[in-house]
């Protein structure tokens, strides 16, 4: 199977996703941004809240590392600075000091803040522009990591789609239980990204 698709890059980048994304984590957000809308309205608002933030995974994941080569930032200081920011992240579901977003008047909530910065937030673009930075780009890596993006936003479709029976079933208290263990995964995801990139910058000299 790994001569068609890396088996293990995909499990890595399915959870570092779904822990930075953390669909239980959304569903509150989503069920107040979405307050008196009808049930076709919260159904319309849940995949395009979800095309959007695909496209601007995509289009990072396709096009970051002319980014960088561009801004003259190498791989080493983009997981450094990638494992900071997913650090601030994780202490901040673990905590419990993230702001919910709020709502813009005159705006498509599906856009903004759901699609972006919620769903797509910088935790996930700079993670997966690392995963396709440290791909040797052969086609089981390539596969892996597309695979692996379309999945994750599966997942969260069908969590924003029924997102009212989830609440239901965890309640707000399994929501928060589920949120804390992502963000424990993700601090420890982050030390990691940190510390590949300190010895990356010791082996370069």
């Amino acid at each position: 199977m790994n001569s068609v698709i890396n088996a293990g890059l995909f499990s890595s980048v399915f959870v570092t996703l779904f822990v930075i994304m953390d669909p239980p984590g959304t569903v509150p957000v989503f069920i107040s941004l979405t307050a008196g809308q009808s049930r076709a309205a919260r159904k319309k608002a849940a995949w395009q809240a979800v095309l959007v933030a695909f496209g601007v995974i995509v289009v990072f994941a396709a096009f970051g590392q002319q980014i960088l080569q561009h801004l003259g930032i190498t791989l080493p200081a983009l997981q450094c600075a990638g494992g900071l920011l997913l650090l601030l992240i994780a202490l901040q579901l673990l905590t419990d000091t993230a702001e919910d977003p709020v709502q813009t008047k005159n705006v498509n909530i599906a856009f903004v803040p759901l699609g972006t910065p919620l769903l797509a937030g910088p935790g996930a673009i700079v993670a997966t522009m690392v995963f396709v930075q440290r791909a040797n780009g052969s086609l089981p890596d390539v596969v892996a990591i597309s695979v692996g993006i379309i999945a994750i936003h599966i997942v969260m479709w069908l969590t924003l789609r029924f997102s009212g029976i989830i609440m239901r079933i965890l309640g707000e208290n399994g929501v928060l239980l589920v949120t804390r263990i992502a963000g424990l995964l993700l601090s420890a995801i982050a030390v990691q990204l940190v510390a590949d990139a300190v010895t990356d910058f010791i082996k370069a000299g």
